[in-house]
């Protein structure tokens, strides 16, 4: 359960940052949230009002995650745990175990939930592609 005893506002602002300075450097998933992530500060913010919302309970966060991430093309599931271990590298500098464990705890289930998404809706498009074009003419 998200608490707002389990870490301040500068820890999860320090988090998101550093992750997202990790992985716009990062040689697999830099090209990726180049090509889609336009306004970095904007984003940013976002992150820091998710975590925020997930961990301390402020519910500032609005928005569906979902549609953006299905629309990503080629994603792998290796692509989600390079994500997660990138995530854990980060986390691992915090001082804040409980908080370091609970943001760790989430990242897999939200990581997990993004791939079995993406993996459905590609599902149903490819076969929607199908019945397109084995329509009658």
């Amino acid at each position: 359960m998200p608490s707002a005893d389990l870490c301040t506002e500068e820890e999860i602002t320090w988090l998101v940052h550093t992750f997202y300075a990790r992985v716009r450097d990062d040689e697999v998933l830099g090209p990726i949230f180049d090509a889609h992530v336009s306004d970095w500060p904007a984003h940013l913010a976002k992150m820091v009002d998710f975590w925020s919302s997930a961990l301390r309970g402020t519910a500032r966060f609005r928005g569906t995650p979902m549609p953006k991430h299905v629309a990503l093309p080629n994603l792998q599931a290796e692509t989600f745990q390079h994500w997660l271990k990138l995530f854990a590298q980060t986390t691992q500098a915090l001082s804040n175990e409980p908080m370091r464990e609970r943001a760790n705890e989430l990242a897999g289930r939200i990581a997990q939930s993004l791939w079995y998404g993406y993996q459905q809706y590609r599902t149903a498009r490819d076969h929607e592609d199908v019945r397109e074009v084995s329509r009658p003419q």
